[in-house]
């Protein structure tokens, strides 16, 4: 075996692990392939014999990538469009399809992925290297050019955005998941019977402009009805989760964790009186979005 293909084995073990700490920096399944190639492009350039850990190096390099990419995402201000990875020189029969990047949006958490959004691209990195890879801080702030001390305040402020404060008490916040909870898995299964156990009798529903479909009401009163809406837009409950939203509990709907809308509860008791759906960017834009704990 040549020492190329034997370089390209050794990245080969890593990928996985790269692909995973991408992703999470990216929140895109093409871009953490593109940044992991980048780093398969480094590696076949470098001297082996200065790589003491290839493990940590190439989780460098692929941290250092996405930081840019995140960075320059940002500058450009635009949306991100997914786009199909270059031609990969390792591992070229693993391919990119959106059902793929749904399960692994889904494996990640579609709320924390929001979230991760929300953050700056310092913040982001800090928070997904120290707090879901345990990389050192020491190591963190060399890629990020700052002290140990920074870096910390970068992953502490992270990890209050991405856990967020209630703002209703604990035994209140626990209901709220039951009975939200209760209506998503519901949505998700069809269960007409299961949705009107947890609607109120005199529940609304008001969907804004941007949420609204074509021939689609804008509002809709009563349990039945209600029920029967959320039957017909059942395949979405697939890229919905519980979240917290402005600090109660609430329903993120974001395909392959890209915010599309909101769903906003109003509970009484264990049913729900109103929701309130939401698209508007420049809405979603100022709404307090947090990781839900179970």
């Amino acid at each position: 075996m040549d020492e190329q293909a034997v370089l390209a084995e050794q990245f080969e073990a890593h990928r996985a692990r790269l692909r995973a700490v991408a992703y999470r920096m990216l929140g895109s399944l093409s871009e953490a392939d593109d940044a992991v190639q980048e780093a398969w492009l480094r590696l076949s350039r470098s001297d082996m014999s200065a790589i003491e850990n290839l493990s940590g190096w190439l989780t460098v390099v692929v941290a250092r990538v996405c930081l840019d990419m995140l960075r320059s995402r940002k500058a450009r201000r635009e949306e991100f469009l997914d786009t199909q990875v270059p031609h990969r020189v390792v591992n070229q029969q693993d391919k990119i399809n959106p059902e793929q990047e749904l399960l692994l949006a889904d494996s990640v958490g579609i709320a924390l992925l929001v979230v991760l959004n929300t953050l700056t691209p310092p913040e982001r990195l800090a928070f997904v290297l120290h707090d879901l890879f345990a990389i050192p801080f020491e190591e963190i702030a060399s890629i990020l050019g700052r002290s140990t001390v920074a870096t910390r305040q970068l992953a502490s402020r992270a990890r209050r955005r991405v856990r967020g404060v209630p703002t209703v008490p604990h035994r209140e916040l626990a209901r709220q998941h039951d009975v939200v909870g209760a209506f998503l898995a519901a949505s998700r299964s069809g269960d007409f019977e299961a949705l009107l156990t947890v609607l109120d009798s005199e529940v609304v529903v008001r969907v804004d402009r941007t949420a609204a479909l074509q021939d689609t009401p804008r509002e809709v009163r009563g349990p039945r009805a209600v029920a029967e809406q959320a039957l017909i837009f059942s395949r979405r409950a697939r890229f919905a989760q519980l979240a917290l939203v402005n600090g109660t509990v609430g329903i993120v709907v974001a395909p392959r964790g890209h915010l599309f809308a909101i769903m906003i509860f109003a509970v009484s008791g264990n049913k729900i009186f109103e929701i309130d759906i939401l698209s508007d960017p420049q809405y979603l834009g100022q709404v307090k979005l947090a990781v839900l704990d179970h």
